[in-house]
């Protein structure tokens, strides 16, 4: 019997969820100043309850802290580093792009004439993303045994990959 964590069966899905097909790389959405968060959030929800899962995989807010001197005391503050832009990992299609752009405090995707422009490897590398490939060990129909996280004890069978 393999044991597994539950950080592992995250990737298991990630990866059963990319196929070769789809093209899912990073692009830029501009939002209204003051709005990311909010966007991020009814974003977020958006994916969930239409299970877009698949097709939208991550929506970042890139912040860095920095230390404030207010009233002779230090303060670490988080920042964001492009105020008024997400950053989306995402599949475009006519589904994908119109559910990104109809949510409320979107303006866009940066690119020509709201035309999505995806990140180039370069870019995505200088904004400090990571991008792995793991390497399993599990096959269909190998039982496993979680040994972290909420489900842990539990033993269960691998079905799909």
């Amino acid at each position: 019997m393999t044991e597994i964590k539950n950080d592992e069966l995250n990737t298991v899905d990630e990866q059963k969820a990319e196929s070769p097909k789809k093209d899912i790389r990073w692009y830029v959405i501009h939002t209204y100043s003051g709005y990311e968060n909010k966007v991020l959030d009814t974003l977020t929800r958006k994916v969930h309850s239409m299970g877009m899962e698949d097709t939208i995989k991550e929506i970042l807010l890139p912040m860095h802290d920095e230390e404030e001197v207010k009233d002779g005391e230090k303060k670490v503050v988080s920042r964001k580093i492009f105020p008024g832009y997400l950053l989306i990992h995402m599949e475009v299609n006519d589904h994908s792009w119109y559910v990104v752009r109809n949510t409320p405090g979107v303006t866009g995707f940066v690119g020509p004439e709201s035309k999505p422009l995806p990140l180039t490897e370069e870019e995505v590398l200088n904004l400090g993303i990571e991008t792995k490939e793991i390497e399993i060990d599990y096959a269909v129909g190998d039982t496993v045994r979680i040994v972290d996280g909420p489900l842990e004890g539990f033993v269960g069978i691998v079905e799909e990959i």
